[in-house]
């Protein structure tokens, strides 16, 4: 962030007098909303931090840590008392008295703009800290950032910055912010998330290559329950403890079979029919697991085209979050789950986690499927709160790029789960819904 981007932006937000919202919307993004005017979005991550207008940011979750708390406690609809620029430092603050309060309770918070340190910072009046996004610790800077304490002043900076000249009204400015930085940031997302994307794939199809060949497995199954007939045909042919036999097979051909260990010929038999029987459960065994293996592999080659395709950066977040020891620990789940603004948002991957969906989803919550086809099935978890027009929207996208592979426009329903009957599997009908029509790119 540039010292004379920060004048700038001082010398606009002056025309504001009142602060409407205030909250997080991602990790390091504010959102901050004036009585008036687009929200505005102030990235604060270290090193990289800048000022955009957008209009259709997609916020995953909902901060609740005590500085989100805090923030929303003394700057939700706060009159800004002043709002000031450090001279020769990146630091703006802005002065307000929380509107709502008994007496007046005046707050400041303080934006550093610092590279590595970059903060936000909420003062009382006597410069304590109340809380911070980033707590600094004086082994890690020579200023700690501390609640309870009263914050250290930077000295100021000799500003040694290239010229500024800004050539469009600094509102546009704003807008084209992000679009300038779109391009490059979300390329290099892509290519990181789809190779990631690609590796588990490589690990998904070394896995399918080294299972056993079903078929193999079958054969052998049938031969030895054909072995284990012939055997008890002939007993009277074969001796007990026998290694090897040759006998006459129902169609008159000689055979020679050799024979497991045992102390009959009946004992023989058995075995080799025991033989068979495991032969074609192992065979069961690796389609199902051949099939779960394709399935997730196709599971994830969808995700690719989709990641491919995103639009915005957040899109992608919301897509392939950062993996954390719970969403580890439910990889096996027949399912996916996504947060957009807090809700749940839960996309089937199979035919059983359409079924887990079903079964598990309440009577509130709301059920999407692309209409007339088969597809996958979306459950949004609402809490039994009205579920917002972006959220709604997100789901049913998600429904179609992960069941469609053709571009073009699809008509997906939803409708509460209670009006969902379920039938012969993950097979549903359903009378009272809506319908929105999504465009696959």
């Amino acid at each position: 962030m540039k010292y004379q981007e920060l004048i700038l932006l001082n010398d606009f937000l002056r025309n504001y007098r009142k602060i409407s919202s205030i909250h997080r919307v991602d990790d390091s993004v504010l959102r901050i909303v004036f009585e008036s005017g687009e929200p505005l979005f102030i990235d604060l991550s270290r090193n990289d931090s800048y000022l955009f207008y957008k209009s259709d940011f997609k916020q995953s979750k909902r901060y609740s840590a005590p500085f989100d708390v805090l923030l929303n406690k003394r700057f939700a609809n706060a009159t800004i008392e002043k709002i000031a620029l450090e001279k020769n430092n990146r630091i703006l603050r802005l002065h307000v008295k929380a509107s709502s309060s008994y007496k007046a309770l005046l707050t400041t918070l303080q934006l550093e703009f610092t590279g590595r340190n970059t903060n936000a910072i909420l003062l009382d009046e006597n410069e304590v800290v109340l809380e911070a996004l980033r707590h600094i610790d004086p082994s890690v800077s020579f200023r700690s950032v501390k609640v309870g304490e009263i914050l250290e002043k930077l000295p100021p900076k000799e500003m040694k910055e290239k010229p500024f000249v800004l050539e469009e009204p600094f509102e546009e400015y704003l807008k084209h912010a992000y679009e300038k930085r779109l391009h490059v940031k979300l390329f290099e997302l892509k290519n990181q998330k789809i190779a990631h994307l690609r590796k588990k794939i490589e690990t998904l199809v070394a896995a399918i290559e080294a299972l056993e060949n079903e078929e193999e497995l079958l054969a052998r199954s049938t031969q030895a329950q054909t072995q284990a007939s012939i055997v008890l045909a002939n007993l009277h042919a074969v001796k007990a403890y026998q290694e090897k036999v040759r006998l006459y097979d129902f169609e008159g051909n000689e055979v020679d079979i050799e024979l497991p260990l045992a102390h009959s010929p009946q004992h023989a038999a058995n075995l080799l029919f025991k033989k068979s029987k495991k032969l074609r459960q192992k065979a069961l065994s690796i389609h199902r697991q051949r099939e779960n293996l394709e399935e997730k592999k196709l599971f994830l080659e969808r995700m690719v085209s989709v990641v491919d395709a995103a639009s915005d950066v957040e899109e992608i977040g919301i897509l392939t979050p950062k993996v954390t020891k719970s969403k580890q620990k439910g990889d096996d789940k027949n399912y996916e789950t996504f947060f957009l603004e807090g809700y749940r948002i839960l996309l089937g991957k199979n035919e059983k986690g359409n079924i887990a969906l079903l079964q598990e989803a309440k009577k509130s919550d709301i059920w999407l499927h692309v209409k007339d086809v088969p597809s996958a099935h979306v459950i949004i978890c609402t809490e039994k709160q009205s579920v917002p027009e972006t959220v709604l929207v997100f789901a049913a996208k998600v429904c179609v790029d992960f069941s469609m592979t053709q571009k073009g426009g699809y008509l997906v329903d939803y409708t509460p789960r209670k009006n969902v009957k379920p039938y012969d599997g993950a097979n549903v009908a359903y009378e009272t819904y809506q319908t929105l029509k999504i465009y696959k790119a």
